[in-house]
Formats: C-alpha cells, structure tokens, sequence
C-alpha cells in the first residue's frame, strides 16, 4: 500500500483527470471506438466519461460539501453500475459528458485547494465506517487512478486494431 499524498500533489492528480479523460475520447477518434467494451461487463469510453461526470457531480462533490459542511456526515454510496444502466450511457456524447465532468471537477478542485490540515481530519461514515476528509480525497484519486489505467488498456487495445 502506498502512502497517503500530500494535499497539493493530490488537487494535481485530480485536476488533471479532465484532460486525461479528452486525450483519451480523441484518441479513441469514431464513435464506433468510443463505444468499443475490452470485455463484457467493461465501460467503454462513452461509459468512462459519464460515469464520471456523474459521479463527480452526484457523489464526490456532494460528499466534500457535506465533509465541508456538517459534523461526522454520513456519507452515501454511488452504485455506478445501477446509474450506468439506468440512464443508458452508450446512447450519450462522450465529449459532452467529458466537458461537463471537467467543469465539475474544476469546482471540486476549487472547494479542495482551501484546506487545512484542520480540515483534513474532519471525520465522517462512509459505508457505516468512520473516514476523514483527507481519506475521501484519497479514495477519489484512487477512483480516478482505476480509470485511468482502464482507460489505457483500452485505448492500447484500439491501437492494437
């Protein structure tokens, strides 16, 4: 297991996932790539952009305000798979969701560049554990690692023709 980081080297992971994500839709080119799956049961591209578009506005900045905000918040789970096939991801525009999760994240970002050392021991539940601020900001660039490293086996995968 790898040590917790800093904040600031934190905030720069995340803040750079936007920019990853639309690297990867342009490397991708068609539509058809865009909606290629590596193997049943994996997201596409498309579903990559909007799950997390989806997640950044419904889940994590949802949970940084509520860590901002209240005192030892219960936080709430995000079923992505259950959201993915409700709201029919593969139909949708991979820019457009990678726009809007951008924007999303720049506002996330900007709530977290802020904080204290204070802050990042605010305590909260996730999953009826206990959790700190600092270990929600952890377990979003974790999230954010996990798809990254998918979203180049799949772009290696295309290339691979």
């Amino acid at each position: 297991m790898t040590p917790r980081l800093g904040l600031a080297e934190s905030i720069e992971r995340l803040d750079a996932m936007p920019e990853f994500l639309e690297a990867a839709i342009d490397a991708a080119g068609h539509r058809e790539n865009l909606l290629f799956q590596p193997a049943p049961g994996e997201f596409s591209l498309v579903e990559h952009a909007c799950h997390l578009r989806d997640l950044e506005r419904e889940g994590y900045l949802v949970r940084v305000r509520r860590m901002a905000a209240e005192k030892k918040p219960a936080l709430q789970p995000f079923d992505g798979g259950a959201i993915a096939a409700a709201r029919n991801y593969r139909e949708q525009d991979a820019r457009i969701a990678a726009q809007e999760f951008g924007a999303a994240r720049s506002e996330l970002v900007g709530m977290l560049a802020p904080l204290t050392e204070q802050d990042l021991a605010r305590e909260g539940t996730f999953g009826g554990e206990p959790v700190s601020f600092g270990d929600v900001i952890a377990m979003m660039v974790e999230h954010d690692r996990g798809h990254r490293e998918e979203m180049e086996r799949l772009i290696d995968r295309l290339e691979e023709g």
